[in-house]
């Protein structure tokens, strides 16, 4: 029986994929061996020795400790892509928001209840006030061409914006996606400098972190609108507001309001909406869920943001899994120790990311404690599961 501890509310639709015959799971269980997580803080959380793994029902993985999970053998998931749609959306109302002062309008219209019938003239006196431009024919500029930010991307294109990307790291399914019209920025600082709008949507790191500061305002157009569904920290607030009081940023739209920028009125709040619809909870709890259930039963790995994508259909009697450090000459260790107890490899699979490793060894016997006790003395490896 697997045993699943759900740190938050998880759709249904993902977790009516666990058979009750073999999976149990509850928001409190002794000795769980996974993890569903959406939001909830983990960084405190003492992992004890029978977690195997975590998904993540979205993509970011900030409120997980992946590095302590990774030295403890535990491959951590993530759901890139199944919330895509609902951010894209949210992204798209940002940029009819942030050029037309309909947020504005709305608030000030509100204001006007109690005037009764003098309502229409005082819309129709006021409503200059709220004026903005179209989209069609501007600039935007896109940081971070993944999941969402092509389909933004392509969207904006549609509209009739002039669209421009910059991602060092684009990947080749997203440059499938994108569409042909989209223009490739040389740097991050040409696509700053030739935006009228710039979304983001790069991942929280520390090479991303206040990536947009002071010397990258500095070089955007007055009156630039910039939209943030992606990560508040990637923006410094503090020097965003300074180009506010000095005219560069026009309007700024985050998913990620905190009390500093609750003092601007040029700051649109939206309150961490961007993959809050039924449809994306619905479609990250079933990626989670599936891949989860295929590393557990299977030990394959697929959107681990910690470990290599490793998937190998089963060809032998006993599969054995192995997550080591990413160093040289340890594959032959295994297969030395598996020669050495006359235990036949059928299939074998290898992949390396970064410090890490991975292998699956598939074998045509059954395997003894011993042999297993020998694989995880292997110096390098912090963890050995057999299936």
């Amino acid at each position: 029986m697997n045993k699943i501890q759900l740190l938050n509310k998880i759709s249904a639709v993902g977790l009516d994929l666990l058979p009750h015959e073999s999976y149990e799971y509850a928001s409190e269980i002794v000795n769980p061996d996974a993890i569903l997580v959406r939001s909830q803080k983990m960084h405190d959380m003492d992992l004890g020795e029978s977690m195997k793994a975590i998904a993540r029902a979205g993509a970011g993985v900030n409120n997980i400790p992946v590095e302590k999970c990774s030295a403890q053998g535990i491959v951590v998931f993530n759901t890139p892509g199944a919330n895509a749609n609902a951010v894209k959306e949210m992204t798209l109302m940002g940029l009819f928001i942030a050029s037309r002062k309909v947020y504005r309008g709305i608030v000030w219209s509100k204001g006007l209840a109690g005037k009764g019938a003098g309502v229409g003239k005082l819309v129709e006196k006021g409503k200059s006030q709220f004026t903005g431009p179209e989209i069609k024919g501007k600039k935007l500029g896109i940081i971070g061409l993944g999941a969402i930010g092509v389909m933004v991307a392509n969207d904006a294109e549609a509209l009739g914006m002039q669209v421009s990307g910059y991602d060092p790291f684009l990947s080749v399914d997203s440059a499938w996606g994108l569409s042909r019209s989209v223009k490739k920025a040389v740097s991050l600082d040409e696509l700053i400098a030739d935006s009228d709008f710039i979304s983001l949507h790069t991942p929280l790191n520390d090479d991303t972190r206040g990536k947009i500061n002071l010397e990258k305002f500095r070089l955007m157009r007055k009156g630039i609108r910039i939209l943030n569904f992606a990560r508040g920290e990637l923006v410094n607030d503090d020097d965003l507001l300074e180009a506010i009081n000095e005219g560069i940023v026009g309007m700024y739209v985050t998913d990620f309001p905190n009390e500093k920028l609750l003092t601007s009125d040029s700051v649109i709040p939206v309150p961490h909406l961007g993959a809050s619809t039924p449809e994306s909870e619905d479609n990250c709890a079933t990626m989670a869920v599936a891949q989860l259930r295929d590393y557990l039963e299977n030990g394959n790995v697929k959107n681990s943001v910690n470990f290599p994508e490793c998937v190998l259909p089963g060809s032998g009697q006993t599969r054995i899994t192995i997550a080591n450090r990413n160093v040289p000459k340890i594959i032959g260790q295994f297969t030395t120790i598996l020669a050495e107890n006359n235990i036949n490899i059928a299939d074998m699979l290898n992949r390396s990311r970064d410090d890490y490793a991975y292998n699956i060894i598939d074998v045509d016997s059954a395997i003894d404690e011993s042999v297993i006790a020998k694989l995880r003395a292997v110096e390098g490896v912090v963890m050995v599961r057999v299936l």
